[in-house]
């Protein structure tokens, strides 16, 4: 049989095919009850749509089933359709399994995933620290307060506690310090794991010999590369990340455009400030004579991109071939 999974929050959209691509059974079924389900078909190839759920899903249905986690992104015969509904969808992908076309995803490890939990969480509760931060200056600026204060700072929580603003905006002001006090304690407590984790993976320790590349960094790019046999070679990785130069063609013409940005952008960011570590700071023989001749005949910004893209490769060989960062033309 040939099954396929649309998945929601609470319940999954199930349409079975046979052999003959003719519809077996329709079905919505809890997803607290898919293995009951799966149990029912054991054997059959079954595909679903990667979601923000679908760890837990794959897993239970992988006791029974050849389960492919379809890529959402390339999945064009459901997202171009005319009629989407999620009847719609499940027999798409059941038709898709059935031909064997369904665009796979990747699917982590255990590993992988407790390491993109880490980062990833400590990641949001930056995004939430810093929310709160920006609320801080509008009820200053609201108030006519222009003196330049960091709420995420030691000095400038001390001053906004002392600060006096009439009701209700000093209690606002007040909860809000509150928060940042409270997430900063939990983004220190989940430093203190994510460190212990990228120190304890030979992955994160390979990657941690890179001038300026730190433990977070190390373990936000281990999570987010994933396995590094699932990749041919390093260009692959390049785009995996977007840093790779949208290339166009036309006649005897070859234009070489800014990057493509796909993938995690938040990777990126990463890979850039590990490059200006390196060169600035660090000065990394490597990576700063590179970076230097490009400046040069381009601009700083466009350097440090392609550094960035350097940096990357580096890291794809180091976690392929096993070994520490020693550059060639560069003494141990």
């Amino acid at each position: 049989m040939f099954i396929g999974i649309d998945v929601h929050k609470r319940y999954s959209q199930i349409a079975v095919l046979d052999k003959n691509g003719e519809i077996v059974e329709e079905v919505r079924v809890e997803n607290a009850n898919l293995d009951d389900f799966a149990q029912q078909y054991a054997g059959s190839k079954a595909a679903l749509e990667a979601t923000t759920n679908y760890y837990h899903i794959h897993d239970t249905l992988s006791a029974y089933l050849d389960v492919t986690v379809a890529n959402p992104g390339e999945l064009k015969l459901i997202s171009d359709s005319d009629k989407k509904t999620d009847r719609v969808d499940a027999k798409q992908l059941a038709r898709m399994v059935r031909l064997g076309s369904v665009p796979e995803s990747y699917v982590p490890t255990d590993e992988v995933r407790q390491a993109r939990a880490l980062v990833r969480g400590r990641q949001k509760l930056v995004e939430n620290r810093t929310e709160y931060a920006n609320k801080i200056h509008g009820l200053l600026s609201d108030h006519g307060i222009t003196q330049e204060v960091k709420p995420l700072s030691v000095e400038g929580r001390e001053f906004l506690a002392e600060l006096s603003l009439p009701a209700p905006w000093d209690a606002l002001l007040e909860s809000y310090l509150e928060l940042i006090q409270v997430l900063t304690e939990q983004i220190e407590s989940l430093e203190v794991e994510i460190k212990e984790r990228a120190g304890s993976l030979k992955e994160t320790q390979l990657l941690m010999t890179i001038p300026g590349v730190s433990y977070f960094t190390a373990l936000t790019i281990y999570a987010e590369l994933g396995e590094i046999d699932r990749f041919d070679r390093a260009k692959e990785v390049v785009s995996y990340f977007g840093l790779n130069p949208i290339i166009r063609e036309s006649g005897d013409s070859r234009f070489e455009g800014s990057i493509s940005k796909r993938g995690s952008g938040r990777v990126r960011w990463l890979l850039v400030q590990a490059s200006y570590s390196a060169v600035h700071t660090c000065e990394d023989e490597y990576l700063s004579r590179f970076y230097n001749r490009l400046a040069r005949k381009k601009n700083s910004k466009t350097a440090i991109v392609a550094t960035a893209r350097k940096l990357l490769v580096s890291m794809y060989h180091m976690l392929d071939r096993e070994e520490v960062y020693d550059p060639p033309g560069v003494s141990a």
